[in-house]
């Protein structure tokens, strides 16, 4: 009688032993599990290319929402402009680009090729001793007159997709030849009106933020750009061809005229024309209402 209640005290001693352990080892366990997920959330992927930075789906909002944020207040932040293209370009806007590249027998040669624009491989000197209406003069007088170079362009770094980056870059680095393909100049009003036009031909997203800096301008200057060079974006950008496609290399030495007629692109009223004979304009009634109160 007294060995069977020796065992069964022993039984339970050993039962209550388990119980009591099972759950600080359950515990344990569960921290060390929680520990090791976040510190491997914590810990990011390999670049996919030179320059690329991983981000989480997290930071890539937060980089959208505080890009996108302060570019508005300051438009002249190009490299707030260029994270917020990237946070937003994706998941569907960059591969629906590239998808129209690989569409396009020219698209997928510029895919292939993938070339970049910069002062050295486009010889600038050459550019200017290129006939007056040819694409690589109209470009070259435009940088002149602007003050542009094509080295300024921001490398991609956010995109995950090594080939959809390189999109990315080239739409970036095209971005002044849209500039002389429309005459449009690097002052505020010409910028919003030339990712207006972007915003119907290519549907990035940083685009068509960009359109709502016309809300900064000043009131002469928005009245502008609603009643003229808004409604020219919309509708070339919108019948236009994929500008994306275009070889700019390869048609350097073209008539721009022709080139624009091929891709449907109408150039728009002379904005810096507009506007000169409007600070004219000004500048006359100034002095009239001088002579006037002087009399």
């Amino acid at each position: 009688m007294e060995v069977t209640l020796r065992r069964s005290a022993a039984a339970l001693v050993a039962r209550s032993t388990t119980i009591s352990l099972t759950p600080f080892l359950t515990v344990s366990a569960v921290t060390a599990q929680r520990r090791d997920f976040s510190l491997s959330s914590l810990k990011r992927p390999p670049p996919n290319y030179p320059g690329h930075v991983p981000l989480s789906t997290i930071e890539k909002a937060a980089l959208a929402i505080g890009s996108g944020i302060m570019s508005l207040r300051d438009p002249r932040r190009g490299d707030l402009i260029a994270a917020f293209a990237e946070a937003t370009a994706t998941p569907y806007f960059i591969y629906r680009l590239r998808d129209a590249m690989l569409s396009s027998p020219t698209g997928r040669r510029i895919l292939r090729d993938r070339p970049r624009i910069t002062s050295t491989s486009l010889n600038l000197p050459y550019l200017r001793s290129l006939p007056e209406n040819t694409v690589g003069r109209t470009y070259i007088t435009w940088l002149d007159r602007e003050g542009v170079s094509p080295d300024t362009r921001s490398s991609v770094r956010y995109i995950d997709d090594e080939e959809c980056a390189y999109v990315m870059q080239r739409y970036r680095e095209c971005h002044d030849f849209y500039h002389a393909l429309t005459g449009l100049p690097v002052v505020r009003e010409g910028e919003v009106a030339l990712k207006a036009f972007e915003f119907a031909n290519t549907l990035l997203p940083m685009t068509g933020l960009a359109v709502f800096a016309a809300e900064t301008m000043k009131k002469a200057e928005k009245k502008r750009f609603r009643e003229i060079y808004l409604p020219w974006a919309v509708k070339n950008g919108l019948k236009a061809k994929e500008v994306i496609n275009v070889y700019w290399e390869e048609e350097l030495e073209r008539d721009v005229r022709d080139l624009r007629k091929e891709l449907g692109v109408e150039p728009p009223p002379d904005l810096r024309e507009m506007r000169k004979r409007e600070r004219e304009e000004r500048k006359r009634q100034k002095e009239a209402a001088a002579k006037g109160a002087a009399v």
